[in-house]
């Protein structure tokens, strides 16, 4: 099996790319919290599924740049922002993506001089997922595309899918990004629920977060197709397929 190190990857955060500002990437965990129901008449631990929850740490650079790491990471926003680790700036990559709340925008002068300064995002309501990215990483489309399948090798699933758009900057009026999948990476047909709201211009940097059914199927290639009226639209798009039943 190959593997591969952290070098190359990209972080964004609600809806900007700030990877050029991150010096490390500290923690991306998340999952269940077992609860222990553990009774006398047993011989070994029962446990069941509990709590589900995740984060990312972050470390970044001090860089006060209009849309850089700095204004929006010391606004700590009281709102949920979304936060996407790509392990990658392609497409296809593994890609970790949270909805979140950001806790901390601490401050470290070294004696070298060098500020930096940590932050934890942590998840709200969702937990912390697993996808691929189905944009070529940080794509910039100048008019409405169809993109390259993404092949998630398992031919079919049932379980439903879940993905999250990031929205850097449109020009022109707006862009409406769009989930297709497909059996055989030539006919696609749009995900049912799969159609992200219409970005405008004004609205960017923004993200989204879309879930399907539980029961949705979904084929064995994901692609995304931008429309609408723009000259430019630079985003980012994960999707995460779920192979059992998820529970948030």
């Amino acid at each position: 099996m190959a593997k591969t190190s952290g070098l190359g990857d990209q972080l964004l955060v609600g809806g900007t790319a700030i990877g050029g500002d991150i010096q490390s990437i500290g923690r991306v965990g998340g999952g269940n919290t077992p609860i222990d129901l553990t009774d006398i008449t047993k011989f070994a631990h029962a446990r069941a599924l509990g709590h589900v929850d995740g984060g990312i740490e972050l470390v970044s650079f001090f860089d006060p740049a209009a849309g850089a790491s700095h204004p929006i990471l010391a606004a700590l926003p009281t709102v949920d922002t979304a936060v996407t680790y790509s392990h990658g700036n392609a497409l296809g990559v593994p890609a970790a993506s949270i909805v979140a709340k950001q806790i901390g925008y601490d401050g470290t002068r070294a004696q070298d001089g060098s500020l930096t300064f940590a932050v934890s995002a942590l998840a709200n309501g969702f937990g912390l997922e697993w996808g691929v990215a189905v944009s070529a990483g940080v794509q910039t489309d100048t008019t409405g595309t169809n993109g390259t399948g993404v092949d998630l090798t398992t031919v079919s699933t049932a379980f439903g899918w879940q993905a999250y758009l990031h929205v850097a900057a449109v020009v022109g009026t707006n862009v409406v990004v769009t989930l297709q999948d497909s059996a055989n990476n030539s006919v696609f047909a749009n995900l049912t629920g799969g159609a992200f709201a219409s970005v405008t211009s004004g609205g960017a940097p923004a993200w989204q977060r879309l879930a399907s059914g539980v029961t949705d199927t979904v084929r064995q290639y994901v692609r995304v197709v931008t429309s609408g009226t723009f000259t430019s639209a630079t985003f980012y798009v994960a999707f995460v397929r779920n192979t059992a039943t998820p529970v948030f």
